[in-house]
């Protein structure tokens, strides 16, 4: 894949994820981001001088001179339950082959209201298949296992994470699809897509039993007076 990213279209798509990874982290300098899976080219989207807590973990690429790397396991990840403010997935998540223990595991990093944002390849596109199938690796399969974007939002769904932001990535060095993703009559022309998701936390309030309400009436209403005595305490 990063060879890939070294040829002329692959500059092209790697210009345009970086605008839409920098428009993506919105989250404060002191707060923790981490990337699983490197890229090398971490320095076209985030400053890592400003951002002392940015990790990429990795176990075969290295990323960025100035990134922090740890090595470990996707399926495991080396983070506390709720401890992390952003996590990015770049075209780590549709070449692994428990995607959904993927996202559990960052679903439990992430803090309440946390975001994650993901670049995958499109599954429909011919040209990225056909590049998949020519760089491929010695006993791996011959159709890559890549997510269309609405499959993936489906399981975000489930997870309680709302996508707020999905962009379409062609060839085109001065398009960038962003807010909607591209419909599907031009899904054939998207090469990738990005996703931008926000972790949320729903507390269920316990319904309580209604205690039975009991009238209270005032007890001059009660009291029927007859009409002579009435008429007697007006007069008098």
């Amino acid at each position: 894949m990063l060879e890939w990213f070294a040829t002329s279209k692959g500059q092209i798509l790697q210009q345009q994820e970086a605008a839409f990874l920098q428009r993506s982290i919105t989250v404060s300098c002191k707060q923790i981001v981490v990337q699983i899976g490197a890229l090398g080219w971490e320095n076209d989207f985030i400053d890592c001088s400003l951002y002392q807590q940015f990790y990429v973990m990795d176990d075969e690429q290295d990323p960025w001179y100035k990134s922090k790397v740890l090595r470990g396991t996707t399926v495991a990840l080396p983070f506390k339950s709720e401890s992390v403010d952003m996590v990015i997935l770049p075209h780590s998540l549709e070449f692994d082959r428990h995607k959904h223990q993927v996202l559990r595991e960052v679903e439990r990093i992430l803090k309440p209201e946390g975001k994650l944002t993901i670049l995958s390849f499109n599954p429909w596109n011919i040209y990225i298949n056909l590049q998949y199938m020519k760089r491929r690796e010695k006993h791996t399969p011959w159709i890559p296992g890549l997510v269309s974007r609405t499959r993936l939002e489906d399981w975000l769904r489930l997870l309680n994470f709302e996508v707020e932001l999905a962009a379409g990535f062609n060839f085109d060095a001065t398009r960038i699809n962003s807010g909607h993703a591209e419909g599907r009559g031009q899904e054939l022309r998207v090469a990738a897509y990005g996703i931008k998701a926000i972790k949320r936390c729903y507390h269920l309030i316990p319904l309580t039993p209604i205690r039975e309400y009991q009238q209270k009436f005032a007890m001059a209403k009660l009291i029927n007076i007859p009409l002579e005595q009435r008429q007697y305490d007006k007069d008098s």
